[in-house]
């Protein structure tokens, strides 16, 4: 029997005119509260084995955030917890806080980073995690599928193109948009009694039902969902449950309707009926849930609990040619951002204007043919030959890695500071040394596979396409075919934020999410190829393994990370 215990708290986040994190658009700063920010945990326990799934009420989990929640754990419950144990989650609602991450690019509309911000998200955290720990009781747990109705309008694939590039899939034209996705959502079903006191659902699709035209933190469509399905429990005589709503192949999955006449339909909802809109996804997704108990449940009757986790540095990285279509020279590059990432995606969030897309991709092919043909010493070239090579047909303005813009250095950009915002506090940032030996964006990522009974949850950082993720479960599932796993599931935006994967085939098209794939066209390879191996380790037993525990990222230095903290928002 397994012993389970869980536990929800607000997240204590003062709105003070932050911008923030999703949209990355300067004007969407958080000025009030509309629904509560809520961190939820659920805590196993199988004799001396834990394991922990935490989700929160933000955009993205930085390494700042889960390092602060592992040390804290530490501290508490010493050698009692690992933090291979720790399952640290989000719901991505694009209407929570900014400024927690000590990677720079994520931060600057911001702008900058807010310590108390993270200080209060570790500490509520952490505190949720040791309540549900200490309150842990026999718990019977099973696992159902559901499965959403053709005809609920509740998620919809918002680069259709890229997506029926896949081999394995059935095309969709645009009038079925909403078919072109993973539509089950698998339920962690947790009782005592007979009664379910606490559920996890996976069911991705974006958080974007609130436009960054509106000024409070919410916790959109799954914020909803989550609310809604506690009341429901609470109604039958629940005291206190805990509904996760966390998120699976979300990647290239939008709330709104994609296909004829989209941009009109979705300007037509706006102001208060969005948060509307958001309520009302969200109840599809908690309807679906809770229809779903009990229905042909998999009882979790094998015992045990396992998990393991480790960091890859991603730039240079080889995939296997098993998951490279036979290339034997497939490789990832330092990160990359194309343009696409930059004009954003017509529905959910455009970003800059058509014109200037253009003009940029126009800019970045000419610097590729500079760099690649032109007068470049060996050593530049044999870089950019190698960084081409692994980004493929993606028309770079952004080279995260050695912080360039369209070859320029972050301090001297050629647009002026007066013509965009977030330009000029790139600049600011970078002229004040602030940015010198500092990450833009995370390189060194976490990948972790738990084990619950004959259940396994691979857990993604970033964002996974439909198809990715799929061939990421896929892979995963080949591995542990004997093991006594008998189904794997998909949890993704876990323990870490760097962006998309799409599968290589999705990347061609280069739409928005191919633009935020930093690591070039084989991300997804190399993610299989990590992931596999991972999971051959699930295979040994756990005094045999040789997985690395051992990487981290490289901690931010404290002085370049002080010159950005703190940073007055506009108005204040």
């Amino acid at each position: 029997m397994y012993l389970a215990g869980w536990s929800k708290q607000p997240l204590p986040l003062t709105p003070r005119g932050y911008a923030m994190h999703g949209y990355g658009q300067w004007h969407h700063r958080a000025r009030s509260t509309r629904l509560p920010l809520m961190c939820r945990t659920i805590v196993l326990h199988h004799g001396h084995q834990h394991l922990v799934f935490c989700c929160l009420d933000l955009g993205y989990i930085t390494y700042a955030i889960r390092q602060g929640v592992c040390d804290h754990l530490t501290t508490v419950l010493g050698g009692d917890f690992t933090p291979e144990q720790l399952v640290l989650t989000c719901t991505h609602t694009h209407s929570g806080p900014g400024g927690c991450s000590h990677d720079g690019l994520y931060n600057l509309v911001t702008p900058g980073y807010v310590p108390d911000y993270v200080e209060a998200i570790v500490t509520t955290t952490a505190e949720t995690i040791l309540e549900a720990w200490n309150s842990a009781e026999p718990t019977e747990i099973s696992l159902s599928t559901g499965h959403f109705e053709n005809e609920i309008p509740v998620a919809w694939n918002r680069s259709l193109d890229a997506y029926n590039e896949n081999p394995e899939i059935v095309p969709r034209d645009d009038l079925h948009a909403h078919l072109a996705l993973d539509r089950t959502m698998p339920v962690l079903d947790f009782q005592r009694n007979g009664q379910t006191h606490a559920l996890m659902s996976l069911f991705g699709v974006h958080a974007t039902c609130v436009s960054s035209q509106q000024t409070a933190f919410d916790g959109d469509n799954k914020g909803y969902a989550a609310r809604n399905a506690e009341s429901q429990l609470e109604a039958t005589g629940i005291a206190n449950p805990v509904a996760i709503f966390a998120q699976g192949t979300a990647g290239d999955v939008s709330p709104h309707y994609h296909g004829p006449g989209q941009a009109r339909r979705r300007k037509a909802i706006h102001g208060e009926a969005e948060y509307q809109y958001a309520r009302r996804n969200g109840e599809y997704q908690s309807t679906l849930a809770l229809g779903a108990l009990g229905e042909e449940a998999t009882r979790i009757e094998s015992e045990g609990l396992d998990a393991l986790l480790s960091y890859i540095a991603m730039p240079g990285r080889k995939a296997d040619p098993a998951y490279a279509n036979g290339v034997d020279d497939a490789y990832t590059s330092a990160p990359c951002h194309g343009v696409p990432f930059f004009a954003g995606t017509p529905v959910d969030g455009p970003g800059m204007p058509s014109l200037l897309a253009r003009s940029a991709g126009w800019l970045a092919r000419r610097l590729r043919r500079k760099r690649l043909n032109g007068s470049a010493d060996d050593s530049d070239r044999s870089y950019y030959q190698q960084l081409y090579q692994a980004q493929g047909n993606k028309d770079i303005l952004l080279e995260a890695g050695r912080k360039q813009v369209l070859g320029h250095t972050l301090d001297r950009l050629p647009l002026p500071g007066w013509a965009d915002p977030l330009v000029a506090e790139m600049k600011r940032q970078a002229r004040l040394g602030a940015l010198n030996q500092s990450d833009l964006v995370p390189s060194v990522l976490p990948l972790q596979i738990v084990t619950l009974g004959q259940i396994a949850v691979v857990c993604c950082p970033g964002e996974f396409t439909t198809v990715a993720g799929q061939r990421v479960r896929d892979t995963v599932s080949a591995q542990l075919a004997n093991t006594g796993i008998e189904q794997v599931l998909l949890l993704t935006y876990c323990n870490d934020y760097m962006g998309y994967v799409t599968t290589r085939e999705e990347y061609q098209r280069q739409r928005y999410e191919g633009g935020h794939t930093v690591f070039g066209q084989w991300s997804l390879a190399v993610f299989q190829t990590e992931f596999a191996e991972l999971a051959r380790q699930l295979n040994k037993a756990p005094e045999q393994r040789t997985y690395d525990r051992e990487t981290r990222p490289t901690p931010v230095p404290e002085a370049e990370l002080a010159l950005r903290s703190n940073v007055p928002p506009p108005g204040l």
